[in-house]
């Protein structure tokens, strides 16, 4: 069996190993409702928490990403915290900044040392990616590149092609979710992920989206997806299972496959 590969902060996997993670994204507009977020999530006990600050109305103020950045991290405790900006073609929200500002606003965050991993989208070309990275690495910060289509299910080799380019670019996870239009589309994106999990040297994450690729974020693990997102509070992206229910279905299929 090949052996999946885990996260690792600091030389240790997360959460002792664990195999598949199980993030939950924090939406909150607001600090106030980010907080009472926070507070409605951590009882639910997950393994990595995500900040999609493109939902934050205060993306524009550094110091107050900053400051909300540690207050989620000092509420967390020992709970990694992955920091995220996505912008509407790869499904976030409408911000006002350009992409210098967010590579500015990205280069800040790394620094401030509040969070130990950093999501940024592939198609934003090698020359933003390699500020970021430097930003993460000169920081002990992860790097997850991302690749994400909201329209349709790329071929088995362009998906395959896009895991290994995240790790060429220096990722210390790539990281694959795209738009099914038939289960077909989702079974390409599970060989994929079995492809490159059996190639690359760093951990990947994939994902189907929509209800059709709800089964993915089930059992994407199987295949060598290192992480699932799932709903604490609020839900960042089409398809995400309440924590509760997806603890039930991993505990399941731990169980029937022997952890596999």
């Amino acid at each position: 069996m090949h052996l999946p590969k885990t996260i690792q902060i600091g030389g240790k996997p997360i959460a002792g190993g664990k195999f598949p993670l199980i993030c939950a994204p924090l939406v909150g507009r607001t600090f106030d409702k980010l907080i009472a977020e926070l507070d409605e999530v951590l009882p639910k006990k997950p393994d990595v928490l995500e900040w999609r600050v493109d939902f934050f109305e205060d993306i524009g103020d550094t110091t107050a990403v900053i400051a909300a950045a540690t207050a989620i991290k000092n509420k967390a405790g020992k709970i990694p915290l992955l920091f995220t900006r996505r912008c509407v073609i790869e499904g976030g929200e409408k911000i006002a900044l350009s992409e210098a500002q967010v590579i500015s606003l990205y280069r800040a965050v790394c620094a401030s040392n509040c969070i130990d991993l950093i999501d940024y989208e592939m198609a934003n070309g090698p020359a933003n990616i390699a500020q970021v990275r430097a930003s993460a690495c000169d920081n002990g910060v992860l790097l997850v590149l991302s690749f994400h289509n909201f329209s349709f299910t790329p071929g088995l080799q362009t998906l395959t092609e896009k895991f290994l380019l995240a790790e060429q670019l220096g990722a210390d996870v790539a990281k694959v979710a795209v738009m099914p239009r038939d289960l077909d589309d989702v079974l390409t994106l599970l060989n994929a992920t079995r492809q490159a999990s059996k190639k690359l040297r760093i951990p990947l994450i994939s994902m189907s989206m929509g209800p059709l690729g709800a089964i993915t974020r089930m059992a994407g693990s199987v295949f060598g997806s290192a992480m699932s997102f799932a709903v604490g509070a609020g839900c960042s992206a089409p398809g995400q299972l309440p924590i509760e229910n997806l603890n039930t279905v991993l505990e399941i299929l731990d169980t029937s496959m022997g952890g596999f």
